[in-house]
């Protein structure tokens, strides 16, 4: 729980100390009047923009500071509270020219809890209020799109309306139609009346989708007038969601790929409502609506909090982003009991995660080169806090994603880090660009440069590519042999110890390396002149270096660090060829022939081969004695000897390097592409045309699962692949 503690105190910090934007002025009356009114028109302002808007100048952070020190400044001074401020209020008022619906039963938003002791704290106050009681719970997930109310008169809709400011929302029933599960005609035996809440949200996949296709057409416009176009692009999810939920033409809604979850019955006339909230969720299930499968019901208050913190990670696993988790006394009764405070029920609580977006100033756009000569974009941040971990860098890919995001020096961006991902810039906030007195941007779009950052050389881009190149080899560029050198020695290639990143850049500094071939000929004088080398890593590197010329020829080509092979390309180059000699004999026609290589991998291999520097390169990693050559005992045997293996789909247990390599210790073999020599399919989460052309020849597939019980039956530890 470090995560939402950190986040705790940080948020208190910015309150009381440093930031005078955000913290309270003095303690003094008529200073707090001053600053609660600040507060409440900086909040009313983000709700609009959030709700009505749907382009939020905020982060959730920022928002939950305001209303944080505002919920504050009026427990403070009594007299300063009011009916109109937003800490009593839900959401924002619908704009004027909006259908509006006034809710029969409004619907509240809730309480927040971000650590187990503000779990534990909920509980205590509800056990207060009802101190004989016994509470059940129900664990859900906090989805984050737009809420929404379903009304249904005898089983058919009527009425779809968003929450609003929790009175009145706004009537959305002709878009509500035209998205996915939200059902037209409920099934069974239903009320004459019923409203059915739940959340309208759109897929991850979907939101990147989304952004890529108004980028794209924001630069078409831009190019076709020759003016800048403002780009518009989402913050996030769940703003996508409602603003495909508020287009005027429907068929524009239902092209966005809206989807709809169902977490609660509102009011029922003409039947009885459910007394437990779990018997409400089953009523919803048997009614024809989608539910949320990822729901726990326990009397021990301890697994609530399991539940809660076990999400944090595993949220990453999900197409659809959740905020956090729901936890809501199962029993009816005892709901009603409990009843309401400001605008929370007291029976439900949601405990929130710690925030993976922020907002930060790009101070910068920087350029590396990698090894195969790729021009890498790099943008350098003002420092800022995500889920506790400091964000100074974020990848902006290649230019052409730079350039429709409009990305530019001096912008306050909006920054995710979602898992172990490296952070990205998901949009400007143009809002808070810098402009010149004119009104026009002060920093100028980005382009690349015309010439490689580290050698000089002009920089070339291949239409059909959105990565510019050095045109320079990996062997004249500086940069580029040094990026090489570290692949070459790297745990998928040649897998030496001893020499890491530090060692690389001294070996090539000191002219001790010139190529990866040259590490064949260090002595352990050569490695005592280099920094913290003494004695024992100087034999276990030399060892190393020793022990890798046994590696198997397709690890050999893979450390070449050849344009576009990478691991899978470089076994089925080996499997095919069987040597380097077959390999550079062979045009880039047959190259292109095997299954799974292409044209495109085919003429990259060509090219570099035609390279004299290369060439002498690869003479002086045979006389060295590496491996070049497919041998005998390169395919061990084992139980899944004969059987043929291809992995589709994100892997959660282990990467799929990890995986492939376990499966090859058993004997087994990896395919890149779907072929009748084929006896598994091992399927991931979000897996696409491999997994339709395996179903359709009708070979076998298999779930995560299964290939985890196999690896663990045959004695294989993941973790050590």
């Amino acid at each position: 729980m470090i995560y939402q503690n950190i986040y705790t105190i940080i948020g208190r910090i910015i309150i009381m100390t440093q930031n005078s934007d955000i913290s309270a002025q003095s303690p003094a009356a008529e200073s707090a009047a001053k600053r609660v009114s600040e507060l409440r028109e900086r909040i009313r302002r983000a709700n609009n923009e959030y709700y009505n808007q749907d382009n939020p100048t905020l982060t959730d952070a920022e928002y939950d500071t305001y209303f944080h020190e505002l919920q504050m400044l009026e427990e403070q001074f009594p007299e300063l509270q009011s009916s109109d401020s937003p800490t009593q209020r839900v959401g924002a008022e619908t704009a004027p020219e909006t259908k509006t619906w006034r809710h029969p039963r409004p619907m509240l938003s809730l309480a927040n809890a971000r650590s187990a002791d503000e779990l534990r704290a909920w509980l205590k106050r509800a056990a207060a209020i009802l101190p004989q009681a016994h509470f059940q719970f129900v664990c859900e997930l906090k989805i984050d799109g737009l809420a929404m109310a379903l009304t249904y008169k005898r089983g058919n809709l009527t009425i779809a309306a968003t929450r609003g400011d929790g009175a009145v929302g706004e009537d959305v029933t002709a878009n509500a139609l035209a998205t996915h599960d939200v059902v037209r005609t409920l099934q069974g035996a239903a009320p004459d009346v019923v409203e059915i809440r739940g959340e309208i949200y759109m897929p991850i996949s979907g939101f990147e989708q989304l952004n890529n296709t108004i980028a794209a057409q924001t630069a078409e416009k831009q190019n076709d007038s020759g003016a800048q176009t403002a780009l518009r692009l989402f913050a996030n999810p769940r703003n996508a969601a409602a603003g495909s939920l508020r287009q005027k033409d429907p068929e524009m809604t239902r092209s966005r790929n809206l989807h709809f979850f169902a977490y609660q019955i509102g009011y029922i006339e003409g039947g009885a409502l459910p007394s437990t909230h779990a018997e409400a969720l089953q009523a919803l299930r048997n009614w024809g609506c989608i539910v949320n499968p990822n729901i726990v019901i326990t009397d021990n208050f301890e697994d609530v909090i399991a539940f809660c913190e076990q999400w944090i990670q595993r949220r990453f696993e999900l197409d659809y982003e959740i905020d956090g988790c729901v936890i809501k006394i199962n029993d009816i009764a005892q709901q009603e009991e409990l009843g309401v405070v400001a605008r929370d029920p007291r029976w439900a609580i949601a405990f929130k995660f710690p925030p993976i977006q922020a907002a930060a100033k790009l101070l910068d756009i920087i350029i590396s080169v990698g090894r195969t000569g790729s021009l890498n974009p790099q943008a350098v941040l003002e420092p800022v806090v995500i889920g506790g971990v400091t964000i100074k860098r974020a990848s902006l890919y290649n230019a052409e994603d730079i350039i429709r995001k409009d990305l530019r020096p001096g912008d306050t961006v909006l920054i995710q880090r979602a898992g172990d991902v490296i952070p990205q810039i998901i949009k400007p906030i143009l809002e808070k660009r810098p402009l010149k007195p004119d009104g026009s941007p002060l920093a100028e779009p980005f382009a690349m440069p015309e010439f490689c950052p580290s050698c000089g050389a002009k920089t070339v881009k291949d239409p059909d590519e959105a990565v510019t190149y050095c045109a320079n080899t990996s062997l004249q560029c500086p940069a580029q042999r040094l990026e090489l050198l570290r692949y070459f020695v790297s745990k998928d290639a040649m897998d030496i110890d001893g020499i890491g990143d530090e060692a690389c850049a001294a070996l090539l500094e000191n002219g001790l390396v010139s190529t990866p071939s040259d590490l064949y000929a260090l002595t352990a004088e050569n490695l005592a002149a280099l920094p913290g080398f003494k004695e024992k890593k100087i034999q276990n590197a030399l060892k190393s270096i020793e022990k890798s010329k046994e590696r198997p020829f397709a690890k050999s080509l893979l450390a070449l660090g050849i344009r576009h092979v990478g691991a899978k390309a470089a076994e089925l180059l080996a499997g095919a060829f069987g040597s380097i000699d077959a390999l550079l004999a062979a045009s880039s026609e047959e190259i292109s022939a095997i299954p799974g290589i292409g044209p495109v991998i085919g003429a990259s291999v060509c090219n570099w081969f035609t390279d004299p520097i290369q060439r002498d390169s690869i003479e002086k990693l045979r006389a060295a004695g590496v491996t070049l050559q497919t041998q005998q005992e390169d395919a061990p045997t084992g139980p899944l000897s004969g059987q043929t293996f291809l992995l589709t789909g994100k892997l959660t247990h282990c990467t799929r390097s990890q995986a492939e390599n376990a499966i090859r210790k058993l004997g087994g073999s990896i395919a890149a592409s779907v072929n009748k020599q084929l006896h598994h399919v091992i399927v991931g989460a979000e897996a696409g045309s491999k997994l339709e052309k395996a179903q359709k020849a009708k070979i076998p597939t298999h779930d995560e699962t299964w290939l985890m019980e196999l690896l663990i039956q045959n004695g294989i530890d993941i973790a050590a692949m």
